[in-house]
This record gives C-alpha cells, structure tokens and sequence, in this order.
C-alpha cells in the first residue's frame, strides 16, 4: 500500500486543528484545555525546529562554500542572489499598492467599527511593544545594520536565532579561508562539517515525523484564541486585498519558475507544500528553515553549494509577502484615518521604505508589524494615531502573518530554483526519507 504523502499528512492535521479549535470554542473550559494539553505539542515542535537551524546553517553553508573551489563562483552566485531578492520585493510592495488603490478598502470601515477597535487594542501592550521596537531601529544609523551583521561573539551569535546575519556573516568568512589555504589542510575540517550537515538533515527527517500532529496543535491554538468574529467580519475586505496581492505573489513565483526553469509550477508546489504548510502554521520562516532547506535540496534538485547560501539569506532579508502587506496595511491605514496623506509620493516613500526595513527584519511572529510603524513614520503618519492606526489591523495580524509568512517562504525557495538554474546547478531530485539506514527498512 502507498504511504500517504507528507503534505497530505499535514493537511489533515490542519483540517483537525481548525476543526478542534471551534469544538473546544463550545465549552468555557476549552481555552484553557488547549493552553495546557495542546498547545505545548505545537511549541514542542517549532522549538526543535529552531534547535537545528543554526547547525544546518552553519555546516550546509560551510559545505556549500568549499564545495565551490572557486571565491570567483561564489562573488556571482551572491551578486545575483541579492538582486533578484531586492526586485522581487519590488514586485511584491507594487502588487500591494495597485491592489490597495484599486480596491479602496478602507472605505467600508465604518467610524463605530474604528472607535471599537480604538478601546479594543489602542492600549494592547503587543501594539506598544511594537512602536517601541520600531522607534529603537529608528534611533540607529543608516550603517546600523551592516554593524548588526559582524558579530562581536561567534558563540553568542549561535545562541540567539534572531542572530542569523550574524551567523552567515561567521560561517561565510570560515568557507571563504577554507578555499584560501591548501586543500589537504581544509580537508579534516571540511569532512566534519560534511558529516554534520547529512547528520542534521536527517534530524530534519525525524523531526517532521512529528509535523501533521504539531500543525493540529498550532492550527487549534489560532482558533481558541481567535479575536472577536464581528471585528474580523468588518475587517474582512481589507484581509481579502492582502490575501489578493499574496496570491498574485504566488503566481509571479510560478510564472518565473515556468518560464526561466521550465519546470511544472505545479510540481514545484507539490515539492515545497510541506514547507508551506508549515510556514502557515508556525508564522515564522526562521523556524521554517530547516525544513525549506531539506525540500529544496532533495525534492526540487537544488544544489547544496546554491541552497545554503540563497535559502539563509532569503530568510533574513528576502520578506515578498511581508513587504507586500506592509504597502496594503500602510494605504488601508491612511485611507480611514489619514487620507489628505493618500499623495503618490508618500506611496513612492513606502516602496523605498519596505524594501530597507526588510532588509535584516527578524524572520519571526510578529516582526511585520515592526515594519510597518517605521513605514508609516517615514511616510509622516501624525504619531498619536499610530496605536488607533495599529488597532484598526491587529485583530486579524495573526491569519494574515501566517499568509504573508509562507509567501515568504515560497519566494526564497523560488529564487533558490533560479539562481541554480543559472549557476547550472538545478539537478535531478533525489529523496532521502527517515528509515533509509533503518535495520529492516525496504531501502536496505
């Protein structure tokens, strides 16, 4: 009998979550059940995802770097991984502004629903905490972010997922010395990372034996803490402008993979599906990570030298649909509450402002919304209606971050195909499943 695909695992893991979430909606005691029996599942999960990234990264990119043999391979596969990274997010923040300004959805939001959501969360402490992490980034210099990149502490820098820059910039300078001294010096080190890197993508095997059980308890956690419906009901055709332009997104993805790769984009999207599902379900690209990696390499052909540079990287700087929402978010806000500011200028200042802010945007829940009071600053949004501004969006930030998150995941996993494409480096797939070296296995 045919096992059953991963993705279609995860997929029913999904429907059962949404579907236990709204029964335990039913009793007063369900929350609370999901907070201490179901929600640990989830969080379980992402943590052991979390737990290999760095690893992965470390040894995957190392290996990729001296596998090259030439600094000259790896200066073009860099140049080239940036500018495709830079326009696609371009592509992605107009998409949002033609899709906010041609569907206006601010105008059905009526001033009772705005005054609601004013005393709902004007006051919420996650919007203030928000405006201050975006006033922080503000207060620092136009070179602070190439600062960020250069760790003081390699081992500090490992510590902390939100360091990631921090641990490409470290692992990039030992790839590049590792070609810059004799080979049969950089050998003993380059065998250990080679060992590590097939030891830690098998970490990623069994770990995602575990995924349809934890997108249950993800997806189920959404649902019992889902805000008020009637808020979500009135907030529904600015939603349904994001979910547009992210699904245009999808397309733009699928029309470059269809014609520069001359693959099916409906086999691409049957090969990364699992990383989708589970970019929904986490709303975090760094916890993604692994698995992405894992999906890239094995079902889709890319080679590792292409993937453990592209696929970092893109998870750091490459935010298509987080950019893309911050220009829907952005209009939306100033069309109920701000419209002498609707100037095309001010929508030139948002382009330019989303890409910078995405450059370096932390790869975890919550970080989109960051982003946007430092767009929204820059554009000169009066400052004692950024919280009634952030309300008008906040109650339903969580579906559409999980969205906009697998956008995300998407475009890197895209670009990775066409910078192999390019490099000559996109192969024939080749899957390596859990049980492989099992005793007993059918592959022994």
């Amino acid at each position: 009998m045919k096992k059953l695909a991963l993705h279609w695992k995860i997929v029913i893991g999904m429907v059962l979550g949404i579907f236990l979430g709204f029964v335990l909606l039913q009793f007063d005691a369900g929350p609370q059940f999901a907070k201490d029996w179901v929600d640990p599942i989830g969080r379980i999960f992402v943590r052991m995802l979390k737990l290999i990234a760095v690893p992965l990264i470390v040894a995957s990119l190392i290996k990729g770097i001296s596998d090259l043999k030439d600094i000259s391979k790896f200066k073009s596969m860099g140049v080239k991984t940036i500018v495709v990274y830079i326009v696609t997010t371009v592509f992605a923040i107009s998409i949002g502004l033609s899709s906010v300004n041609l569907f206006k959805p601010g105008d059905g939001i009526s001033q009772s629903t705005i005054v609601h959501l004013k005393n709902t969360y004007a006051s919420s402490s996650k919007i203030q905490e928000r405006i201050s992490e975006a006033e922080n980034q503000q207060n620092q210099g136009p070179l602070q972010f190439v600062v960020d990149m250069v760790p003081d502490n390699a081992i500090k820098a490992m510590s902390n997922n939100k360091m990631m820059l921090q641990v490409i910039f470290f692992t990039i300078c030992i790839g590049i010395s590792m070609l810059l001294i004799p080979e049969k010096e950089a050998k003993p080190l380059k065998k250990f990372f080679d060992s590590l890197n097939s030891v830690v993508l098998k970490m990623v095997d069994l770990i995602m034996l575990l995924a349809p059980v934890a997108v249950l308890s993800l997806l189920t956690t959404v649902i019992v803490s889902t805000n008020d419906v009637n808020i979500l009901i009135a907030l529904m055709k600015y939603a349904g402008v994001v979910v547009f332009g992210l699904v245009l997104m999808i397309c733009l993805y699928l029309f470059f993979i269809s014609v520069y790769t001359k693959k099916s984009p409906i086999w691409f999207l049957k090969q990364i599906s699992p990383a989708q599902l589970l970019a929904f379900s986490t709303s975090s690209s760094a916890a993604t990570l692994p698995v992405t990696m894992e999906r890239v390499e094995e079902h889709i052909g890319v080679d590792k030298e292409v993937s453990s540079f592209v696929l970092p990287v893109g998870a750091t700087i490459n935010m298509d649909g987080t950019s893309l929402y911050q220009a829907v978010a952005a209009v939306f806000i100033m069309q109920v509450l701000w419209p002498e500011g609707l100037g095309f200028t001010n929508q030139l200042i948002i382009i330019v402002t989303a890409l910078l802010a995405s450059i370096g945007s932390a790869a975890v829940p919550g970080a989109g919304m960051v982003m946007l009071v430092i767009v929204l600053d820059a554009i000169g949004f009066p400052k004692d209606m950024l919280p009634i501004g952030l309300a008008l969006i906040f109650a339903v930030d969580r579906p559409l971050d999980m969205l906009r998150t697998t956008v995300n995941v998407t475009g890197d996993a895209c670009v990775a195909m066409l910078i192999a494409k390019s490099e000559g480096k996109l192969g024939k797939p080749i899957v390596k499943n859990w049980d492989d070296n099992y005793p007993g296995s059918k592959s022994n």
